[in-house]
């Protein structure tokens, strides 16, 4: 590390703006897994205090006054050169925010979540249209903020996925809507794999148990986090020596636990991994969510939905689950992990019809923010879209405009990087392949230690020092090709439903 004394003040403040913004987010952990209903009037307020005094600290003129002199420093290393631009560009996008619209953003967060919160309980979208209709208003406000060059939305996809644009998320769904649909319907038109079996009962404390062994199995540190339940499944993190998931669980639907666990494990590999000494810094923090979903979405579906997995899973989970799984055979369950069919839930929706779900929220979401679809018409035009794209139309709120938290927690442009990360995921995935001769036998066998090995050098190290692209190219030696995704569903599906597209 250099001697720079102005550098190792810049360290002083992003880390004391670090502690306050995870000490928030225990506060927000803590809201969404234990906090008492009464509890939540004066939450909002603690969160949105500790959201100011971060954000003084991150637009401070003293910040920007060492960012300036850092610029033109000689004597730092690569890596603190590019702590160095990746904060003058988030100190350039913070102080266009001012610190009252901050603590304003973060009290409506509280108040947003909880009427979400409510909503769900009840089943009634107007008990959380008024809250939201206020989120969307800041967010517009936020955008405006920020400025923009085109369109609003792009201000906020920003804050994700930096680089992405309308435009360029507009030619990526148009993809989907020209080839998934084709996969989509041959898959329809043949006889559907059985997965009745996931239907049964099956013990809550049965599924926590196995869930926590997968977790083990995928390299999660338990001793450097841990499981909950909450309505949402999530994963946060406080450093790279705490970072916590939660999953959901229903006695009824086996998949609903299973995969959320392991989606959220994959999320919680890349926050575990990321350099401990640079806690606070970019250098510390994830490239984008998009990178971030590509985590996620590997172990859910490249690994946790594929057949080595289950060679090396299935003979303890059949251990644990007799009487429910008589008769299926590890094939068995590798198919109906994968079985293609319209659904009304996200979170639940198999690899092919998962993006018209996010494309349902991002033509959506858009059209909130550019003020041509307002709150109270969303869940109608929710259900026009799902019948639009699938062909189903939601019984109810709870499954329907209510199933998601992100709107609440007034997460905008959020969504895209669920298909950015799908197709990364992929790419990331083929190369592994390529770079790791007989890595499919060492799943099979059950030891994804190599695979983890090469995440963590190829991606996990590097924290925010490239962008997306940069990253893609510098690991798989091009931008993203989403023909990697369409040539990873053809192969896998035409094992499961024995088809050829």
């Amino acid at each position: 590390m250099t001697d720079n004394q102005d550098y190792k003040e810049y360290i002083s403040i992003l880390q004391k703006a670090a502690n306050l913004n995870y000490a928030s987010a225990v506060l927000q952990w803590d809201q969404e897994v234990y906090m008492p209903p009464k509890g939540a009037t004066h939450r909002a307020r603690q969160l949105a205090t500790l959201a100011a005094q971060a954000h003084e600290l991150l637009t401070g003129a003293h910040l920007g006054q060492l960012l300036n002199k850092l610029a033109s420093a000689t004597d730092l290393t690569e890596n603190e050169k590019a702590n160095i631009q990746r904060s003058s560009e988030d100190f350039t996008k913070n102080s266009k925010l001012p610190a009252e619209f901050v603590e304003t953003l973060s009290m409506q967060t509280s108040e947003c979540f909880n009427a979400w919160i409510d909503a769900r309980q009840k089943n009634d979208f107007s008990i959380f249209a008024p809250s939201l209709t206020k989120m969307v208003q800041l967010k517009r406000q936020q955008a405006a903020l920020y400025g923009y060059e085109n369109h609003p939305y792009n201000a906020l996809l920003d804050e994700y996925e930096p680089g992405a644009t309308v435009s360029m998320l507009d030619h990526v769904f148009e993809g989907i809507k020209q080839q998934l649909p084709l996969i989509f319907n041959k898959i329809k038109a043949t006889p559907q794999v059985n997965d009745a079996f996931f239907y049964k009962h099956f013990p809550k404390q049965a599924q926590w148990d196995f869930s926590l062994d997968v977790l083990r199995k995928m390299g999660y540190d338990f001793e450097a986090g841990r499981q909950d339940y909450s309505e949402h499944p999530f994963t946060t993190s406080f450093s790279p020596g705490d970072v916590r998931v939660t999953t959901r669980v229903s006695e009824n639907n086996y998949a609903s636990l299973l995969w959320s666990t392991i989606h959220e494990g994959g999320h919680a590999l890349y926050e575990q991994g990321l350099p401990m000494d640079q806690y606070g810094l970019p250098l510390g923090s994830a490239a984008s969510l998009g990178i971030h979903e590509s985590q996620s979405r590997l172990w859910e579906n490249c690994i946790g939905r594929g057949i080595d997995f289950w060679t090396a899973s299935y003979p303890d989970l059949r251990k644990r689950f007799p009487e429910q799984l008589t008769d299926v055979s590890a094939t068995d369950f590798f198919k109906a992990a994968n079985k293609v069919e319209p659904s009304l839930i996200r979170t639940e929706a198999d690899e092919v019809s998962y993006h018209f779900h996010v494309l349902i929220r991002y033509e959506l979401e858009k059209a909130l923010i550019e003020g041509t679809l307002e709150v109270k018409d969303l869940a109608g035009a929710w259900n026009e879209q799902y019948q639009k794209y699938l062909g189903i139309t939601p019984p109810d709120h709870k499954t329907g405009v209510l199933q998601d938290v992100h709107w609440s927690h007034g997460s905008f442009g959020y969504f895209p990087t669920y298909t950015l990360g799908s197709f990364y995921a992929a790419q990331f995935y083929a190369r592994a392949l390529a770079d790791l001769p007989g890595l499919s036998e060492d799943i099979a066998k059950g030891d994804t230690t190599r695979l983890l090995g090469w995440l963590r050098k190829n991606i996990h190290c590097h924290g925010r020092k490239y962008y997306s692209e940069e990253l893609c190219t510098m690991v798989t030696g091009s931008g993203l090709d989403p023909h990697y995704f369409i040539r990873y569903i053809k192969d896998k599906y035409e094992k499961v439903y024995g088809i050829q597209f």
